[in-house]
This record gives C-alpha cells, sequence and structure tokens, in this order.
C-alpha cells in the first residue's frame, strides 16, 4: 500500500457512491510524522530560552528591584511602571522578575538533586538485593505517607528555612515518585541477557550501573527531573508565603505574595495579582517543557 493512502469501503449495492465512508489512515506519512517532532522540539528549545530570559533578566533587574522611591509609591499600572509599584515605590515588574529568577533557580536546583537521589535509590533498590530493596521500598512508602507540604515545612523549619533550607526540603521530598518508576525500569533492564552476560564476565557492580543501567533509564531520569521542576517551584513559593521559606529580605514570589496581602482590600489588587499570574506563566510553561520531553522519549514517538 503507498504511503500517505487511505482504506475506503466498497459501496453497497443499491446505495449511491455518495454514502461510502471512509476508514482511518492506517499510517501517518513520514513527512506528518517528521513535522509533528519538529514542532515538538521547537517548542522545547523555544521554552527552554524562556528560561534562560527569566533567569538572565532577573539576575539583571535584582538591583533595580530593591529601589526605593517614595514619590512614585502605589502607582496602578502604567506605561512606565507595567506592574505598578508597591508601598514603597519599588517597580513591581523588576521584582517579579528577580523573584521569579530565585524561585527557577531554587526549582533547577532541588530538581537536580531530587532526581539524583532517586536515581541512586532506585539502583540501591534493583541491584542491591532484598534487603536492600525492602529498605528502600519502606522508605518510599514512608514519605509518601507523610502529608507532602508539612513535611516540607518540617524539613525546611529545621535547616534554618532560607535559600539553602528550602531547596534541601524541596530536594528531600520530592524523589520518592521518581525513584518507583526507575526502580522498576531498572528491575526490568536486570533480567536482560546482556546485563546477565556483562555480569558474568566479571564486570564491576559500577560499570553494570554506569555502562548500562544509566544510559538506560536516562530518558525516565529526564522526563521526571522535568516534571519535578514545575512543582518544586510551586513549593518553594507556598512555603515562602506561609513563612517557612525564604525570608523577607530575598526577592521570591512567596514573599511579594506574602506582603501584599494587606494591601489588597486597600485596592492594590496589582500588588498579588499580576506577580501570581506571572508565577502561573512561568509553571505552566514549564510543565508544558516537561509533556514535551515525555513525549519525545516516549516508546511510540521514539519509533517513529
Amino acid at each position: 500500500m503507498a504511503e500517505g493512502w487511505t482504506v475506503r469501503r466498497a459501496p453497497a449495492a443499491g446505495h449511491e457512491a455518495a454514502s461510502v465512508q471512509e476508514a482511518p489512515v492506517l499510517h501517518a506519512s513520514r513527512v506528518a510524522r517528521r513535522g509533528n517532532r519538529r514542532r515538538m522540539l521547537v517548542g522545547l528549545v523555544g521554552c527552554m530560552a524562556f528560561l534562560v530570559l527569566v533567569l538572565v533578566v532577573g539576575h539583571a533587574v535584582a538591583s533595580v528591584a530593591v529601589t526605593c522611591d517614595f514619590s512614585a509609591k502605589n502607582l496602578a499600572p502604567c506605561a512606565a511602571h507595567p506592574f505598578g509599584t508597591d508601598w514603597m515605590g519599588r517597580d513591581m515588574l523588576a521584582r517579579t522578575l528577580a523573584g521569579l529568577s530565585t524561585s527557577v533557580f531554587v526549582g533547577l536546583l532541588a530538581a537536580s538533586c531530587s532526581s539524583a537521589i532517586a536515581l541512586a535509590l532506585a539502583c540501591v533498590a534493583a541491584l542491591g538485593g532484598r534487603v536492600a530493596d525492602a529498605v528502600v521500598s519502606w522508605l518510599i512508602d514512608l514519605v509518601m505517607g507523610i502529608p507532602h507540604i508539612v513535611l516540607l515545612i518540617l524539613v525546611s523549619y529545621a535547616l534554618g528555612r532560607g535559600f539553602w533550607g528550602v531547596t534541601i526540603g524541596v530536594a528531600l521530598t520530592h524523589w520518592p515518585s521518581l525513584a518507583r518508576v526507575l526502580r522498576a525500569e531498572i528491575v526490568q533492564l536486570r533480567e536482560q541477557p546482556f546485563l546477565a552476560a556483562s555480569r558474568a564476565a566479571g564486570a564491576s557492580r559500577r560499570s553494570v550501573v554506569l555502562g548500562h543501567v544509566l544510559p538506560a533509564v536516562l530518558p525516565q531520569l529526564l522526563v521526571g527531573a522535568t516534571l519535578t521542576f514545575p512543582h518544586a517551584i510551586l513549593h518553594e513559593a507556598s512555603i515562602t508565603f506561609l513563612g517557612f521559606g525564604l525570608s523577607a529580605d530575598e526577592p521570591a514570589i512567596g514573599v511579594i505574595l506574602s506582603e501584599s496581602m494587606q494591601y489588597l482590600s486597600a485596592g492594590y489588587w496589582w500588588l498579588a495579582v499580576l506577580p501570581g499570574l506571572a508565577l502561573v506563566v512561568v509553571v505552566l510553561a514549564f510543565s508544558h517543557v516537561g509533556s514535551l520531553v515525555r513525549r519525545l522519549f516516549s516508546a511510540r514517538t521514539v519509533q517513529e
């Protein structure tokens, strides 16, 4: 059958040709598959460029974000100040960009550390024997059994809050789901003939993990890390808003939202609405990145 053709049902006796229905296309053309993959790659690159732009611009305007001008305080959004100004005359657009830069950096660091923890524990559970598997499985169930935000607050508060307290807290609470997925992948991989042949040839456990296990689970690891990233940003902003995260002298969206609550009743809606919308846009953008990465590494897309 030629590529891109459709299968048509023969017309029944006594019926006109107009009543013939088309069956679904048996397979998409190569041009269409390449176009879909190209669009996913373009979207992924665009979102990653947006991430770099947020980091660079946020770092560049950090000094402007703390500049006070009491002659221009509580201004509504205008051409000079698109996000308005706060009660101290600080430009809210600069504060929002600086806060997003801090949140994105915390999310990147926390997601990377959380993914490394998940990979290490998954390898221990799948390749370390029954006792190691039982211990890791019990630890996963224990962490997942505690309410997520409560555990995050406890870890962050115990570590003194601040930047490192929040980052370590997010990293220590976001690994269980990814560790469970990676463990299942490594258990399936453990039964493959090439891995048994490698062990029989005298390869050390370290060389087996680095040479065979890690390349095989790398797609799942990248997808899990990318999907963890927007959750890390949201949880950092949540506990900072509640007062258990970053301190008030650090630029953060949670700090901005927490401080603006007392001014909403006075009609200064832009102090909370616009930074909150900016946070939602960033989280949705990187959630879309995670979806694109998952589609790129899915079995159907890779086969195409």
